[in-house]
């Protein structure tokens, strides 16, 4: 029996994943008149739709305005009792209905060809009173939904939430949004703070920077890691950082050699130290941090003097990771 269930779900999953191919392969010119539409709107994006693909409408609403495209989403029923007032003539409307038929949506075409609105259609019906009413129409149509009755909206849902994903992101990309544009949207919770916070904000700095003078010796150098306790310290010339030295460079010296007198910081530090500047995002320094596997980062300023220390533990503390 569990086996069954196990074999029920994957042709679940199958049936979607052919739609969603047959929704790529259905991708028209259409799709590119609505992204420069959208784009071209001096007004807002009003996305609308009934029942299931009502909540389809409300997450892909939701995805636009977190990415850079002003848009909500309107009920159709509650836009036929007043909500239509928040419908302004430069806006664009995006609605979804997979039949193309339905009633809460097409009482609206009246008052939205009044107001002079682009209508732009999501359905999986081209002739139906929804896709011929439409300045712009987005071919949702899938072959078959995963319902073994043909009944419950599955696939049809799926392959419009799928066709939402793809007007944010190629808009994301038309506008050129940054990370910084995003953390705008999203300034509460864990992916606001790896979205807001710098390295300048986390950052070991002043007395709590390590640092030793690129003529010591290795016995200061030591001294300086236990005293600011990140297990690495940084060799400057200056003010310009030429090199770092870590706790695993010192176990290294002490196997090769024994002992630690008369070594120089110089001739032991690792050169080209990687380094950060003190305006990125953490998440930046995060992902600096693994793809070169290393716990700590240099921090410069514009002018590449050394104004700080980033240690992993600073980002784990701060829940960036």
């Amino acid at each position: 029996m569990t086996k069954n269930y196990i074999e029920q779900a994957r042709t679940v999953i199958e049936i979607e994943q052919a739609a969603l191919r047959q929704i790529s392969s259905q991708l028209d010119e259409g799709f590119a008149a609505a992204i420069d539409t959208i784009l071209n709107t001096t007004g807002r994006l009003i996305v609308t739709g009934m029942g299931k693909s009502g909540h389809i409408a409300r997450k892909i609403a939701a995805t636009l305005a977190s990415t850079g495209t002003p848009a909500f989403f309107v009920h159709p029923a509650e836009a036929a009792h007043g909500d239509l007032g928040m419908v302004m003539e430069k806006d664009v409307v995006l609605a979804l209905s997979h039949s193309g038929e339905s009633e809460e949506v097409i009482n609206l075409l009246p008052a939205l060809k009044r107001k002079g609105v682009t209508l732009i259609a999501m359905s999986g019906r081209r002739e139906s009173t929804l896709g011929q009413a439409a300045d712009i129409f987005l071919n949702a149509a899938v072959s078959q939904e995963a319902c073994p009755l043909g009944l419950a909206p599955t696939s049809s849902t799926t392959a419009s939430l799928v066709l939402g994903d793809a007007l944010a992101v190629v808009l994301l990309q038309a506008r050129q949004f940054t990370p910084d544009d995003f953390a705008l949207s999203h300034p509460a919770g864990s992916l606001g703070k790896r979205l807001l916070v710098r390295v300048g904000d986390l950052m070991h700095k002043d007395s709590a920077l390590p640092q030793v003078d690129v003529s010591a010796d290795l016995k200061e150098a030591i001294l300086e890691m236990s005293a600011k306790g990140l297990g690495m310290t940084a060799v400057v010339e200056g003010n310009q950082a030429i090199g770092i030295l870590t706790d695993g460079d010192l176990r290294r010296i002490l196997e090769h050699s024994g002992q630690i007198h008369g070594i120089w910081v110089k001739d032991v530090m690792g050169l080209h130290p990687k380094t950060i500047a003190m305006g990125k995002l953490a998440s930046e320094a995060l992902h600096v941090m693994q793809s070169q596997r290393v716990n700590g980062l240099l921090v410069v300023d514009d002018e590449q003097q050394l104004v700080g220390v980033l240690h992993m533990h600073d980002l784990l503390k701060a829940g960036i990771v």
